[in-house]
Order: structure tokens, then sequence, then C-alpha cells
């Protein structure tokens, strides 16, 4: 009985918030109160939904939307501490990634330890970057990286996700932050992966103080300004918002899409990725890594 006026409320509370954000309230009733819809035969105008790791802690409520609405994402994954004080990639949400792979979504890594790129090291030999993991052993330690260190990360995350949902994991990642350089890029695609961003628009704010942008704010924002073809980042919880911005926002921007004509697709499908998802496999060799301990790769 509970969970029946839950879901009441939240399908009245979407389309609240749809009428608020330019839909008619027919439009808006109809789509929020009607979340079995199936995705249109073909997608002619895709937008690419697509989540980080964060503390996991929405993780749950976001499965049972994008289920839900009929919505395929293309999850990025580092095995980040997560609300239960074990990592993201470990064996308290090993049920979880299988689901998400029974239901057809892509995944890519993220790195093993979150590592941001700093800054690119010269000097003479090999290629060295400075990182910071925010996950793992050495979290918050400015570390020097080779490229191959790098790599290893990639593939680390990339090979526990293959193991845990059962699918072949893209040929992609996303450097945490979205912090690159040109020299990273090039190591990256010298082991495999092309880097994913996201869209101007597809910054869709759930890392942002929600003192400052409330998901009311956020949403509408978001409804007036993605178009087809852009690539949408949240993430699976952050830790930097009080007011959790899924599923309170996600819902209904999906509905509200939808409504504006739009679909959503995997990375599979975008025209920039295609190519290389479908003609060059993630080549994944034997990690000797444990995947249920944080990694330590030393500088």
């Amino acid at each position: 009985m509970r969970r029946a006026i839950d879901l009441h409320r939240r399908d009245g509370l979407a389309a609240v918030w749809l009428v608020l954000c330019g839909l008619t309230s027919a439009t808006a009733q109809t789509l929020a109160l009607a979340p079995g819809m199936a995705e249109p035969a073909a997608c002619n105008r895709p937008v690419y939904l697509t989540f980080d790791t964060g503390h996991m802690g929405t993780a749950p409520l976001i499965a049972e939307v994008l289920q839900r609405h009929q919505v395929k994402a293309t999850f990025f994954a580092a095995h980040e501490k997560t609300q239960q004080g074990d990592g993201s990639l470990g064996e308290h949400w090993a049920a979880w990634w299988r689901a998400r792979g029974s239901e057809g979504h892509a995944f890519a890594s993220h790195t093993w330890e979150h590592a941001y790129w700093r800054a690119d090291l010269d000097g003479p030999g090999e290629v060295r970057f400075r990182i910071r993991p925010s996950a793992g052993p050495q979290a918050g330690q400015n570390l020097q990286w080779s490229a191959q260190q790098y790599c290893d990360s990639l593939r680390q995350a990339a090979s526990r996700l293959h193991g845990l949902t059962g699918q072949a994991p893209l040929p992609l990642f996303r450097a945490p932050g979205g912090k690159t350089s040109p020299r990273l890029l090039q190591t990256a695609r010298q082991c495999g992966f092309a880097h994913v961003g996201w869209a101007d628009a597809g910054f869709l704010g759930d890392e942002l103080p929600s003192e400052r942008y409330s998901n009311a704010h956020l949403l509408q924002k978001a409804l007036r300004n993605i178009r087809p073809g852009d690539i949408l980042m949240a993430h699976l919880g952050i830790w930097s918002r009080q007011d959790p911005w899924a599923p309170a926002v996600l819902e209904p921007l999906i509905v509200g899409l939808k409504a504006r004509g739009l679909c959503f697709a995997t990375l599979r499908e975008h025209p920039q990725y295609r190519e290389a998802v479908h003609q060059q496999p993630l080549q994944l060799a034997p990690s000797p890594h444990n995947y249920l301990k944080p990694s330590v790769l030393r500088p």
C-alpha cells in the first residue's frame, strides 16, 4: 500500500514539473502516468543518456526508472567508495550490475581508481602523467603513472564490468571529471579506448550544490536545451548534492524529452563511436588484480 502511494505521489510530481516546464497538462499527465510505454521501433532523434558511478545511493531508483520507461543507458564505471563503505564494482553491487546487463544497457570504463588526470609530465623516457585517484588506498594522493599504468586502470574497470554484466564492455572510457590532455587521449587510444565526453546541454547538473541549483531549475534547463544527438551525463549518486537529483529529475526528464519527440539510445549506436564499437571489440588481457580489493598502482 505504501509503495502504491509513493508511486502515485511520484507520478503526480512528474506531471506537475512537466506542466511547469511548458508541456500541456494532458500531455504531462498521459506520459507521467503511462510508465510502461515502449520505445518506438526506430530511434530517429536520439539522445544518449550516460551515468558515471558515484556513491550508488540512488542506483536502485535509477534502475527502476530506466526499466519503467524502457530506456537504455550507458554506464561508465569505476570502483568508487559507496555509501555502504564498499566499492561500486564490489560484491555488494554485483547483482545490480548483472541485472543491468540482462536489460541490455551498455558499459564502459571510468578507470578503476576514479583516477583524475592532473598534468602531463615532461622528461626523458616513457610518457608519464600526474594522476590523483579519488578511490582506493592511494585516494587523494598525487601520483606519477606511466602510460601502461593508466591503460591497466582502464582495463581493470572494463574487465570487472565484463565479469559482472556478462556483456562485452565498449572500447570507450570517460576520464573522471572529463579531464584529459591530447597525450592522455593518445595513450588511451593506443590501448584500445576512445574517450567520451558530454554535450554542454548534456551536463545535467547533478553534482552541483542543491542549495544553489534546485532540482526544478535543473529539470527546466535540461528540457529547454537538450537537442537530438546530445550525450547526457549524470551519476549513480553524488556526494556533493544534498537533495538527490535522481530519480526526482530523471523521471520527468525522460518523460519530457519523449514528449518532445526524442528517444534514447546507448553509445553503441552513436555515429561517432559506432564503427569502433562494432569493428574493434575491446581486447582485455587477463588481469592479475583481485577485483574485490582496490588495486595499488605504484608511481
